[in-house]
C-alpha cells in the first residue's frame, strides 16, 4: 500500500457541498502529505518585488523543510533558488531577509553570484568544473510584482493567472512600493481551516466589526451584482452603488468584470467599493499614508481584492498594499504573514504612521486567529461530521474543490 493510500481514501469522501473528512484537517499524516506532496505541485505566493526592491535583497521562503531563496540580481531580475549549499547541503540564507552581494555558504564558504553561478570553491580536485555546481533554481514567476514560486519539477501552467492578475494590478506600480511593516502570526489551526475562514464572510457581521465598518461584507460570497446571489441577500443597494462609481472607475482605467475562478483556474479578482464613506482599509478609513500609489491623485473609495489558491489574498487600496500568505507548519498551526506597502516616496511619522496603517488588520488577523482555533478544536473532536456550507460560503467550497482536485492529481503523480 501506497505511504498515502489513507489520504486517498479520506479524500474519496469528500461531499459536494460539505467540509471535509475529520482527518484531513487535523491528522499528522495529512499535515505530512500537504507539506510534502500537495503543497509543492502548486504555484505559491511568496512576496512582492517590494520585499526584494534592491539587487542583493533576498527574502526565504520556507514550507516545512523546505527553504527557499529568492533574490533580485543585479540585472534587477528576481530568481528562486533552493536554500542548499551545492557542496555539502549545508542552508546558506539563515535570516528570513537581508542583503548580499553574493550567496556566501556558512559552512566552507562556497560563494554563489546572485544569478546562482558557482564562484569559488576552495581546494576542490582539478576534474571540478564551478559551471556543474550553480545552486539549483527553483521555479518562480513575476505575476504583476506578485511572486510565485513552485517546487515541482513540471510546474503546472500559470499564464492565465499572470494575465488576469497582472493587467489589473498594473496600475499600481508595486515596483515604486516598498514594505514598511510585515507580521508573522501563528494561528493555532491547520492552514485549510485559516484559509477556509479567509473565504466567507458569514462570520464577519459578529467577528469583525472594525473591517466591516470599512469593507462590508459585500464581494466575499455574496452581494456581488456580477455573482447572481440576489436569492441570498438584497444587494440593491450595493448594486446601485458600484453602477454608480463604475463611470468614475473607467476614467481612471481601472473597471473591470469580476473574475472568479474561471475555467477551473485558481485566482479571483474583484473591485469593490469601500463602505461608510472610507477611502481606505485602516482602522477609521481615512488615509493611512498621503503620498498616494498608482494612478490616484486623490482618495479613491474603492479597494481592489485578489485571491489565488491555496495560500494567499491581498488588497490594494489608493494609498497602500497590504498582502497575506500563510504556510503550514504544524498539523495545527499555520504561519500567516501579512506585509504592508506603500510608496517609495513615502516619509514615516510625515506621511504614515506604523501603528495606523497595521491597526485594522492587526485587529481582523486577531479576531480570525481565535475563529479558525475554536473551528480547529471543534473538528479535533469525536462528535465532529462534515458540515453542510451556507449558500454564501460558495468561496470556500471553491478552495475545498482546489484542495480535493490538486491533493487527488498529486497523489496520482506520486504515484506513477
Amino acid at each position: 500500500m501506497s505511504r498515502f493510500e489513507p489520504i486517498a481514501k479520506l479524500l474519496a469522501k469528500d461531499r459536494k457541498g460539505h467540509t471535509l473528512p475529520r482527518e484531513l484537517y487535523v491528522s499528522e499524516e495529512a499535515h505530512q502529505f500537504d507539506t510534502q506532496v500537495m503543497l509543492k505541485s502548486v504555484w505559491l505566493y511568496a512576496c512582492t518585488v517590494a520585499h526584494v526592491k534592491n539587487p542583493s535583497d533576498y527574502f526565504v521562503f520556507e514550507l516545512a523543510n523546505n527553504s527557499i531563496i529568492i533574490v533580485r540580481g543585479r540585472d534587477m531580475q528576481v530568481r528562486a533558488f533552493w536554500n542548499s549549499c551545492r557542496h555539502r547541503g549545508a542552508k546558506i540564507c539563515l535570516e528570513q531577509k537581508g542583503r548580499a552581494p553574493r550567496l556566501m555558504c556558512p559552512y566552507h564558504q562556497w560563494t554563489y553570484g546572485l544569478d546562482g553561478a558557482l564562484l569559488a570553491a576552495r581546494s576542490m580536485a582539478d576534474d571540478f568544473d564551478k559551471k556543474d555546481h550553480g545552486l539549483n533554481p527553483v521555479a518562480v514567476e513575476n505575476v504583476g510584482g506578485l511572486i510565485f514560486i513552485c517546487m515541482a519539477d513540471n510546474p503546472p501552467p500559470i499564464d492565465r493567472v499572470k494575465a488576469d492578475i497582472a493587467e489589473q494590478i498594473a496600475v499600481y506600480d508595486l515596483e515604486k512600493l516598498k514594505v514598511v511593516v510585515q507580521d508573522d502570526y501563528i494561528e493555532d489551526a491547520n492552514w485549510k481551516l485559516v484559509m477556509e475562514n479567509n473565504r466567507e464572510c458569514y462570520h464577519c457581521d459578529v467577528g469583525h466589526p472594525e473591517l466591516i465598518s470599512v469593507l462590508g461584507t459585500y464581494g466575499f460570497g455574496k452581494g456581488l451584482p456580477e455573482d447572481g446571489e440576489g436569492d441570498v441577500v438584497d444587494d440593491r443597494d450595493y448594486d446601485a452603488l458600484v453602477a454608480a462609481k463604475r463611470e468614475h472607475w473607467r476614467s481612471l482605467g481601472i473597471d473591470h468584470d469580476l473574475i472568479e475562478f474561471p475555467d477551473g483556474w485558481w485566482h479571483r479578482v474583484a473591485r469593490l467599493a469601500l463602505a461608510n464613506g472610507a477611502v481606505t482599509q485602516s482602522i477609521d478609513g481615512k488615509l493611512a499614508c498621503k503620498k498616494l500609489i498608482g494612478p490616484f491623485t486623490e482618495p479613491e473609495t474603492s479597494s481592489l481584492s485578489v485571491w489565488t489558491q491555496p495560500n494567499s489574498w491581498h488588497h490594494f487600496c489608493c494609498d497602500h498594499v497590504v498582502t497575506f500568505s500563510l504556510t503550514p507548519i504544524a498539523a495545527d498551526r499555520t504561519l500567516l504573514r501579512t506585509s504592508w506597502l506603500v510608496h517609495e516616496d513615502a516619509v514615516e511619522g510625515v506621511d504614515y504612521d506604523l501603528d495606523h496603517i497595521a491597526a485594522l488588520w492587526r485587529a481582523t488577523n486577531t479576531q480570525d486567529g481565535h475563529f479558525s482555533a475554536i473551528n480547529h478544536q471543534g473538528i479535533a473532536n469525536d462528535g465532529y461530521q462534515q458540515g453542510r456550507y451556507a449558500v454564501e460560503e460558495k468561496l470556500v467550497e471553491d478552495f475545498k474543490d482546489f484542495y480535493v482536485d490538486r491533493a487527488k492529481a498529486a497523489l496520482k503523480d506520486a504515484q506513477a
